[in-house]
């Protein structure tokens, strides 16, 4: 038996030795016989290195999502935006409650509404009756609400006052520069000057008042007028526009 186990040691030990100077065994030799079976797995050896890390694979697809979070703390206030623009206008609400009652208002006293009313209307009869009566005249001029009006005709001072005082007219009197000047268009190749309605006593006014005695607001007198030397006097207005006093009435 011992034989038989070293025989067998040989036979499968002699591959290891094995090289190209082997001689073919003489005739004196043992004949390999064929391998016998494997023996028992021996004991696990130490292990090996890590190797290197092999290349990424390819992507894989998405999972599935997972369970929704808890809702995280509230973050800070952001900038103030930009004022939109004024929405649609709201429906009408509903009447509020009656107020309480307010205190008595004084006592209301009314007037006669048609006396006013009955004023302008003559006023408007009087102004259309002499609008009636302006167009009648050759010249006529209107400054402002006022009109101006001549029949071109000559004659003294008071006959003048009295022709326009009979039609519920004055004797014309510029009351500013720009009436002054529309009184000086009625003057052509014969007219030169005309009479105008100042006092015609030195001693009711020193000129400085019309025939009415109501001061005069505006004058335009010439170089030396008015003359104060005389105690009568009708005053003219003149082709240029200033105003002199003469002592002869009568002139026509």
């Amino acid at each position: 038996m011992r034989s038989f186990l070293f025989l067998c040691i040989l036979c499968l030990m002699a591959p290891s030795g094995y090289n190209q100077h082997y001689d073919p065994p003489g005739a004196t030799g043992l004949i390999p016989s064929s391998p016998g079976p494997p023996g028992p797995p021996g004991p696990t050896g130490p292990s090996g290195p890590p190797g290197r890390p092999g290349p990424f694979g390819p992507r894989g697809p998405p999972g599935t999502p997972g369970v929704r979070g808890p809702i995280g703390p509230t973050g800070p206030s952001g900038d103030r935006g930009e004022t939109g623009r004024p929405g649609m206008r709201g429906m009408k609400g509903p009447p509020g409650p009656p107020g309480p009652k307010g205190s008595t208002g004084p006592v209301v006293i009314c007037g006669d509404p048609f006396s006013s009313i009955h004023q302008e209307a003559e006023t408007l009869k009087k102004r259309h009756a002499k609008l009636n009566l302006a167009i009648n005249y050759g010249f006529v001029r209107r400054v402002g609400r006022k009109y101006f009006v001549s029949n071109k005709e000559r004659d003294s001072f008071s006959r003048a006052d009295e022709f326009c005082s009979q039609r519920g007219l004055d004797l014309a009197l510029p009351q500013n520069e720009e009436e002054n000047n529309i009184l000086t268009q009625v003057f052509g190749d014969a007219y030169k000057t005309a009479w105008i309605n100042v006092n015609t006593k030195k001693a009711e006014g020193n000129f400085e008042v019309d025939l009415k005695n109501r001061p005069l607001t505006f004058t335009k007198w010439g170089e030396g007028q008015p003359d104060r030397l005389q105690d009568t006097g009708c005053t003219v207005l003149s082709e240029n526009g200033a105003w002199q006093v003469t002592h002869d009435c009568s002139l026509n």
